[in-house]
This record gives C-alpha cells, structure tokens and sequence, in this order.
C-alpha cells in the first residue's frame, strides 16, 4: 500500500492537506446574490434552476468557516455570505426558525425541518470561532429555536419537521436528523462550553444505540410519533436521499463517529467510562462494513441494507466514503486495532481511485454498483462538506468538534 493512504505517514498528511485546499477552491462559487447556496455541478458551477437549501447553506458556512481558521485567503468573505443568506433571505422573521430554502424563482420551501436548523446551528459555532460578524446573533437564536420546537426533554430525542408557521408538527420522527443533533450540540458543547448540550448528546447516543442492539447493530432510521421503529417504511422508494429503506450503513459508521467523540469528551478519551462506548461504536462500524464494503463483489459501501444485511440500493455515496475514513482513523486512535488503520488505508485507495474528480474537482457523489457516475439522487457536487471533514478529522483530536479543532490548532500555531 502506498504511503499516501497510510495513517501517520508525512505523505498521507500531505494528501489530505492537499485534497483539503482542492476542496476550498471548489466551493468557492457557491454564493447566491443573496447569500443562500446554489447546489454546485460537477465542475463547481452554480446550478442558478435549482432550490438553495438552509442546510446546504449552512454546511458551507461550516466548510469556510474551518478555512478561515486555516488561514486559507478569502474564506472569511465567502462564511460572511453564507452567514447573509442564514439571517437575511432564509429566515423567517414572522414565524421564527428557518425555511428549508428558496426556490429557483425565490419562493419559499415549505416546512420547518429539524435537520436544518441542526445545521445552523453548525455554521453558526463554526463561524463564531472564526470571529465572524453575526455569528452570535446567529447562535443565540438558532437555539432559541432549537429548544423551543424541536427537544423534547422528556424522550431526550428532537422531533423531526413542522409546517412553516410552526402550527402543525409531523408525526414522523427520523434518526438522521437527530444525528445531526448530536453533532450541532457537540460543537455547541465546545464552542461556548455550555454542557446541557453535551448532555443531551448523550441522551440521544444512549436511544439510539439501545435500538440498534436490539437490531443487530443496525440502526433504525424511520419512526411513529410516539418513537416505535417503522422498519418497513420506503420500501417501495428505497433510495429516497433522506429516508431511505432499510438500514444505512453509512449513518452506522457516521454515529460511530460521534459517540467516540461523545464519550473521549466527556469521560476522557482513555478513561475506563468511555471504553463501553468505544466498543459500542466499533460494533456499528464493524457491522457497517461487513455487511456494506464490496458487498456485491465491487468496491465501495452500499447505499442501503434490509434488516438482514442484504444490499437493497448498491448506489455507492460519496458521504458514505467520507465517514468510513473518519470513523476508521478516529477507532484506530482510540483502540489501536490495527484494523482500522488497514481499513483507513484501503478507503483512501479507493478514494483516490475511483471517487475523486481527478479532472473536474471535488468527489463524485453517487456511483453505481460497478463505480460508475450516477445522478439519480445526488445530482452534480452540491456541496464540500463531508468530504473536506474526511480530510481533517483523521488528525483531529477525538474528543473534539472539528471546527475546535481548527481554532484550537489556530490559537497555539497562528502561522
């Protein structure tokens, strides 16, 4: 194996780094005259016929935001963009909280959806360890927000969507958007060091992960109102882009992730507290693999399994990838497997072989089942960020939101 995708090798350090800057370079056009984000095509052009989403928005908020404290030039003008599309054209000043986005001809997407305000809370922590005007304005209310219609104290879970006037709240409740919960709260956690946050991570880790021993390590994303798992819902639309039949390996992985992340922050990343929780997340990532990884004799981690393991979309997605690189190099660092460091190694090959845009930039994100392009459901590179985290978060301190880390890597090393 070559040393650029070996873990801790100056060569793999030098590939991530400079994958981090082509990524930055991509992005760079993403603004609407508004602020709000254009979906990117495939060589980074502003799709103009497209919706520009809250969530997008604020994940390039978060992607600049980490540039900025890179050092990176002109990052700062691009967060303040993002950050005048987050409190000017996607916020909803008579109802409160934000739309799910604009559309092509500036009309409102409809809804409230609990997965976007995650998100900006994201950028908002993000952007205030940047230094940038608005950022706290930004934060406060977003959760203000965030706690007034979306945590449910009392089943330390988030509700999932309501319509635009905040009056009618959907009975669906999804596991994906709590996920992002948990990784909004811990950067909240780091950012401003309020621990109710962490805490409540720590509630939605404990949930979720009870549903997933009870499933084989396989997690149910789908759920009633009163939180009882809907395993069959979207069978017959299986590749639905955000509630998708089936089991996700990929979320699997990506929880994996942050409950390291959870429990090195709050026990200590080698207290004996947190062990019971590393070996938790090594169970979802192991199962993940097992049953995702070149499960139909080609490279990759399918999209979807059923509830035995089975492929049901082989798509391969390019967020998939960027997870199993972050979540193999942070379990190496906590149990020092030697697996995972094999596993790290062999994710970059495939990276840098088939995923990566060698003429166009970025990743491709969706291939199918022989690792071809696709654009059934993620249709040109609409944005930077699981894949530029994927180039920083493998020399990331464990314990700690990734744009922390870049500012706490900012204040020792300001050059």
């Amino acid at each position: 194996m070559e040393k650029k995708y070996q873990i801790d090798t100056a060569e793999n350090k030098a590939f991530l780094k400079e994958n981090a800057l082509a990524l930055w370079n991509f992005g760079r056009r993403f603004p609407s005259e508004g602020g709000s984000s254009y979906y990117l095509g495939d060589d980074g052009t502003p799709c103009v016929d497209k919706p520009r989403e809250t969530w997008i928005t604020s994940r390039m908020a978060h992607s600049y935001s980490m540039g900025v404290l890179h050092g990176i030039e002109d990052c700062g003008e691009l967060v303040d963009r993002a950050l005048e599309g987050l409190l000017g054209e996607l916020k909803d000043t008579e109802n409160g909280g934000w739309f799910a986005g604009r559309t092509a001809d500036d009309n409102i997407l409809p809804g409230k959806q609990c997965y976007a305000h995650a998100f900006v809370i994201l950028a908002a922590t993000s952007a205030l360890l940047a230094g940038r005007g608005g950022a706290k304005e930004l934060l406060k209310d977003a959760l203000k927000v965030y706690d007034d219609r979306f945590w449910n104290e009392e089943e330390g879970l988030s509700c999932d969507t309501w319509n635009t006037a905040f009056t009618v709240l959907d009975d669906y409740r999804g596991i994906n958007a709590n996920m992002h919960t948990v990784e909004a709260f811990l950067a909240v956690a780091d950012a401003i060091g309020d621990e109710t946050y962490r805490v409540r991570a720590g509630r939605i880790i404990d949930r979720v992960t009870a549903w997933a021993k009870e499933n084989q390590y396989r997690i149910p994303e789908h759920f009633t109102a009163d939180w009882k798992p809907e395993l069959e819902k979207n069978k017959e639309t299986p590749d639905d882009p955000f509630k998708p039949y089936g089991a996700t390996p990929g979320h699997g992985i990506e929880w994996a992730r942050l409950i390291v992340q959870w429990a090195a922050s709050t026990f200590g990343v080698k207290s004996e507290k947190a062990v019971p929780y590393y070996q938790i997340a090594s169970g979802l990532y192991d199962r993940a693999i097992e049953d995702g990884w070149n499960a139909d004799g080609a490279p990759g981690i399918v999209y979807t399994t059923d509830w035995n393991g089975n492929p049901v979309v082989h798509d391969r997605m390019h967020w998939t990838l960027a997870e199993a690189i972050n979540s193999s190099a942070v379990l190496y660092r906590v149990t020092k497997d030697e697996k995972y460091a094999a596993q790290y190694s062999m994710f970059l090959k495939y990276l840098d072989e088939t995923v990566l845009d060698h003429s166009c930039g970025s990743w491709f994100h969706q291939l199918d089942r022989q690792n071809q392009v696709k654009q059934t459901v993620w249709p040109g590179k609409p944005d930077i960020y699981h894949a530029l985290q994927a180039m920083m978060i493998p020399y990331s301190d464990v314990s700690v939101s990734i744009a922390k880390v870049c500012y706490n890597n900012a204040v020792t090393d300001p050059s």
